[in-house]
């Protein structure tokens, strides 16, 4: 994680987000880019008023200060106010920039809101060709020590493992692999913890710990294991834009990120 990105609107989510990047980036020295995107109808902010422009960059240049002030002095930091929305930043600044991660503050906006008013966080986890991380509220980064990664167990994910266990190496932490048993996807005990076994096997996993459970749904086992148990992050993939089945759908990885309390990374493997 050499260079971490940040989209910021100043809000108390995105201001969590700041402290989490900055927390991460002092573990190796990363570099921290955070933008503000003004968007402007149409894309047409050379014919806008420019007294209205130049009050928007003033007020983006104050907030600016308010958070290098928080910093305290972090020497690997850079602020950028681009003019665009935010999803189509993040797109054009994770492949400029070689950005490595996306950290992202969420308010957990349940989905009847998303519907209507939408999510920019859940917007960029669907579509980000790099990893986003997802916060409620900032947290130590070298306090995560336990990573869950919640499975179906396939075997088509080397992609998506590879960057799982960079992730884990990062943190130096041990990786809970949690398979949930549900009605239409039922393992017996013993088929559990052989799929289990192979699982980390055909993937070389190292310091390990599995789980199985008994619930109604995969995305409900997976919250209450991530809220009950003491988890420091989850991991976990989405197939958004692949249609590959072996993967998370959108739906479970939203509804994750907006009713688990730790940080929450995501992935979506192309």
């Amino acid at each position: 994680m050499r260079r971490i990105l940040v989209p910021t609107d100043f809000s108390e989510p995105s201001m969590e987000a700041f402290k989490m990047a900055l927390s991460i980036a002092a573990i190796n020295n990363s570099e921290v880019i955070v933008f503000h995107a003004i968007y402007i109808p149409g894309g047409a902010h050379l014919s806008y008023d420019p007294l209205l422009l130049a009050e928007f960059e003033k007020d983006t240049e104050k907030e600016f200060e308010k958070m290098k002030k928080l910093s305290e002095n972090y020497k690997k930091l850079h602020f950028e106010m681009v003019y665009d929305d935010v999803l189509s930043a993040v797109t054009h600044m994770t492949k400029k920039k070689k950005i490595d991660l996306v950290v992202m503050g969420t308010t957990g906006i349940s989905r009847v809101q998303e519907m209507i008013i939408g999510s920019n966080t859940e917007k960029i986890v669907r579509n980000s060709n790099v990893p986003v991380m997802a916060i409620h509220e900032a947290i130590e980064a070298d306090t995560i020590k336990n990573i869950l990664l919640p499975t179906n167990l396939s075997l088509k994910l080397t992609k998506f493992i590879h960057k799982v266990k960079e992730v884990q190496e990062f943190f130096d932490a041990t990786l809970n692999i949690l398979l949930v048993n549900t009605p239409s996807l039922f393992n017996s005990d013993a088929e559990a913890s052989s799929a289990l076994e192979e699982f980390v096997k055909h993937y070389k996993i190292n310091n390990y710990a599995l789980h199985f459970r008994n619930y109604r749904s995969e995305e409900k086992g997976i919250i209450d294991f991530a809220n009950n148990e003491p988890m420091d992050m989850v991991v976990i993939g989405t197939h958004a834009r692949s249609g590959l089945a072996h993967l998370f759908h959108k739906s479970i990885t939203e509804g994750v990120i907006d009713q688990i309390k730790c940080p929450v990374w995501t992935y979506a493997a192309l």
